[in-house]
């Protein structure tokens, strides 16, 4: 099992960015993914979250209306669309599959995390 994301870097507050998670060995159809975050001296938070089902997400308060997670089970891949990205925004963003089918917010659910992307919003 292996988790690679891509897709950080640095952008100006209100800027995008989308994050890919390219998933191999396993399935997407049968776990649920989510994408945390960590900035430093702060505990890691789930951001966003999908389950197997259709429409089944979880998404943190403080990006609701911005974040928008989504899945191409062709390429096996999860993508976190980040829109008005802001300062509290800026940590590393990690990948992570869950031990089940449906989208879960609790990091000790999750068996296997990707190496993690950098992302800053900053002027």
């Amino acid at each position: 099992v292996q988790l690679v994301e891509s897709g950080g870097g640095l952008v100006q507050p209100g800027g995008s960015l989308r994050l890919s998670c390219a998933a191999s060995g396993f399935n997407l159809d049968f776990y649920g993914i989510g994408w945390f975050r960590q900035a430093p001296g702060k505990e890691r938070e789930a951001v966003a979250c999908i389950g197997t089902g259709n429409g089944e997400t979880y998404y943190a308060d403080s990006v609701k209306g911005r974040f928008t997670i989504s899945r191409d089970r062709a390429k096996n891949t999860v993508y976190l669309q980040m829109n008005s990205l802001t300062p509290a925004d800026t940590a590393v963003y990690y990948c992570a599959k869950s031990i089940y089918r449906s989208s879960t917010s609790y990091p000790g659910n999750y068996d296997y995390w990707g190496q993690g992307t950098q992302v800053t919003a900053s002027s």
